[in-house]
């Protein structure tokens, strides 16, 4: 077993509160090919009587950790062939310890389209955009006017506010740190809210409970989550994640959060209610569509399998059941 093996059953043990050497000892059966049952019901002596239930989490664990392991390797490989490999930034890569984490960090650095920031750089916006960041007292109509450049449709002031608009949307949701947090926050305290779709009352019926609903992601049970989606499904639910002070306030924290990351304040400076609009925009155009879809993925799988539990304990107990 290598060094990275070695890792991952040890960081398996720990989660499973167990010896490693019982984590070795099954990994080294799954990998000969014996199932999970197998192993539980004949392999107990080798494995120091893990069960049922602990075998197949240290399963799923393995098949994940390996994963992440092999997907590590491969943004760590990218970066460097693009020479922007920095000690801190390997040391974060090293450290990530979940996917979404990896994918965070690799995220700027990801090849990716042509995207309209990457064009907007091509036209010489980057410093404009930089300088409006970075100077909030300076007009940004009077510093757009400098960039104007023909050969590449930057004409009026418009369209270099526009690119430089793009660059700090796309600047902002790379931002691993900052991504991070708002994920947790969403995970934390966002609300699962479902409302039907108008003109499908009658339709959706036997969806009623749900037409006006909200719960926090973390404690949905996994019948009204699946509930949610089957809904969402046959066209009769609108399923979205917000926060407690959407239904009740007009601005978003996680906007806030934005502004508060890149330093930016509303004290009446010219440059100030463009910058609002950019973190207004990195919001509810980058970062709320892949935040939403990425923990409403995570709930239906949680939910799925917390059915699949739910009915193989069902089961089990009919199967030994007296006939």
């Amino acid at each position: 077993m290598n060094t990275v093996e070695q890792q991952i059953a040890q960081k398996i043990a720990k989660e499973l509160t167990v010896r490693a050497e019982q984590v070795v000892a099954a990994v080294q059966l799954l990998n000969e090919g014996s199932t999970v049952p197998f192993i539980a019901r004949y392999r107990k002596e080798v494995t120091g009587a893990l069960d049922d239930t602990q075998l197949r989490t240290l399963e799923d664990r393995l098949v994940y950790l390996r994963e992440l392991e092999d997907r590590r390797k491969i943004v760590l490989s990218s970066i460097t062939e693009q020479g922007k490999l920095t000690p801190e930034l390997e040391k974060d890569i090293l450290a990530a310890d979940t996917k979404n984490r990896l994918e965070d960090l690799y995220l700027p650095y990801k090849p990716k389209r042509r995207t309209k920031a990457q064009i907007a750089r091509e036209a010489g916006l980057e410093p404009l955009a930089l300088v409006l960041l970075e100077n909030p007292q300076l007009d940004p109509s009077e510093e757009a006017k400098k960039y104007f450049n023909a050969e590449q449709s930057i004409s009026d002031v418009q369209a270099a506010l526009d690119g430089a608009k793009q660059i700090l949307m796309e600047r902002f949701s790379e931002d691993a740190k900052l991504v991070g947090e708002l994920r947790e926050l969403l995970t934390e305290s966002g609300l699962v809210r479902s409302q039907v779709v108008d003109g499908k009352h009658s339709e959706g019926e036997k969806f009623r409970d749900y037409f006006d609903f909200s719960e926090k992601v973390s404690a949905m049970p996994s019948h009204r989550a699946l509930a949610v989606f089957r809904g969402r499904k046959e066209g009769v639910l609108n399923a979205s994640l917000v926060l407690p002070e959407e239904l009740t306030k007009p601005d978003h924290i996680c906007e806030r959060r934005i502004a508060a990351h890149f330093g930016i304040k509303n004290e009446g400076r010219a440059a100030e209610a463009w910058l609002a609009e950019v973190v207004r925009w990195t919001w509810r155009i980058k970062l709320l569509t892949h935040l939403e879809t990425d923990l409403l993925g995570q709930l239906r799988d949680r939910a799925e399998e917390e059915a699949i539990r739910v009915f193989a304990s069902n089961l089990k107990d009919l199967l030994l059941a007296a006939p």
